[in-house]
């Protein structure tokens, strides 16, 4: 008998389950196993799933094939229909020991192969305590799951629920426990991050959590945050930017376009305005801010003039890395309805947008030759600086560990010391 294995696919935070499932799995004595851990974000992330799910019941005969994540959330019965799959479980059935202890038991006939609960009525985000992953350097901590939100593309609320938030002593807990450990960087992560603390008494804000860690945790080196929603941002995590050094120079929007009416019809809280004064004023604060974004190219009734505020906007928030999204629509939510794109076009305005991306890495690059950053490496010859900026190493590094590093040039998208 072997190990289960594990695939997963989408955003960080699956990722992040994936290694608490692993531990949840290992706990039970799970052997024989394929565990898929699915995406929802668009109709090709689900195609995607059931693609990979044939192809590892092929490579994987004999093993009992467990399907879950947020596409076995939204749609069970697709995945239950597939002759491949043994098992669908929900995403608050696959944080639960019990589950995992059912599917180590002969399953077949004694456990009910669909185990999918109604996911908006889940109250609490558990704060699984996971020992950090993918490298030793750098540890994810989950704060908050779900999303109050409904953006007419998006059907995340209903694979993740609704919005809940972790409480910051256990937040803090865990950071602890991973420094104490060795970790130098910790990444906060969540499906809608700045809404944390929303549903906790006396209402907190993110900033009052980057905050109280930065204080409570003084031995934590670099604290980084993930995807944020700008409009969102309040005045304590503002202030963490001005003044914290430890909190990371790199924030990842949540864009989405650039033009108001598309924004508008995308059911978003904020105008292209807000986004442009947001990433002033952040960089105003803090000279070497870099930002990430999210951008949908092809959204339906986006002419060729709104497609340019997007186009625009790129340069005017001065966006360094990009996700760019060809429109894909959701069944199921508010925006398949409304009218398409053509198919081309959306291909064609995704490559330009991803061509002004490639633009701006090798500005952002080339202003960093010559300059010295502090590097957290990820393996002997790869790191990050404080931006999140890819550096390579000639020489072998120390794993794990925040090195000095004269930037000497470019290879690609990556910079050289």
């Amino acid at each position: 008998m072997s190990a289960p294995i594990f695939s997963t696919m989408g955003c960080r935070l699956n990722v992040y389950e994936t290694e608490a499932m692993k531990e949840l799995a290992e706990q039970a004595g799970l052997e024989n196993a394929v565990v898929v851990n699915t995406c929802a974000v668009t109709a090709e992330a689900v195609r995607k799933a059931r693609q990979d799910i044939r192809k590892l019941r092929k490579a994987h005969p004999e093993a009992r094939l467990i399907v879950t994540g947020c596409a076995a959330q939204t749609e069970p019965e697709t995945f239950n229909a597939m002759p491949e799959v043994d098992a669908v479980i929900g995403n608050t059935e696959k944080m639960q020991g019990a589950t995992w202890q059912g599917m180590a038991a002969d399953f077949i006939g004694e456990t009910e192969t669909v185990q999918v609960d109604d996911i908006m009525s889940v109250t609490e985000t558990a704060g699984h305590l996971i020992d950090g992953f993918g490298t030793r350097s750098r540890a994810y901590v989950q704060v908050q799951n779900g999303c109050d939100h409904r953006c007419t593309f998006c059907i995340i609320p209903y694979g993740r629920g609704n919005s809940r938030s972790v409480p910051a002593g256990v937040v803090v807990d865990q950071i602890k426990r991973l420094v104490d450990k060795g970790f130098n960087e910790v990444v906060l992560t969540g499906v809608d991050l700045t809404s944390w603390g929303a549903d906790l008494p006396a209402t907190p804000k993110l900033g009052d959590l980057v905050m109280r860690i930065l204080r409570l945790v003084p031995d934590l080196p670099r604290l980084r945050i993930s995807s944020i929603d700008s409009i969102e941002v309040d005045e304590n995590l503002m202030q963490a930017i001005a003044a914290e050094p430890r909190l990371m120079p790199h924030l990842h929007l949540s864009l989405q376009h650039g033009d108001d009416m598309i924004l508008k019809r995308m059911k978003r809280r904020h105008l292209r305005d807000d986004a442009i004064r947001f990433a002033q004023e952040a960089r105003a604060l803090r000279p070497d801010m870099t930002f990430g974004a999210d951008i949908i190219a092809g959204f339906p009734t986006e002419t060729e003039a709104m497609f340019e505020n997007s186009l625009k906007l790129v340069e005017e928030c001065d966006l360094t890395w990009l996700h760019v999204f060809p429109y894909s629509a959701r069944p199921g939510t508010p925006a398949a309805r409304m009218p398409a794109v053509n198919g081309a076009a959306i291909k064609e305005r995704a490559a330009r947008l991803r061509a002004a991306g490639v633009k701006q890495v090798q500005r952002h690059l080339q202003q960093q030759v010559g300059r010295t950053h502090e590097v957290l490496m990820e393996n002997p010859h790869m790191g990050r600086t404080a931006q999140f900026t890819e550096v390579r190493f000639a020489e072998p590094q120390a794993e794990g560990q925040i090195v000095s590093a004269k930037i000497t040039g470019i290879a690609g998208e990556q910079l050289t010391a």
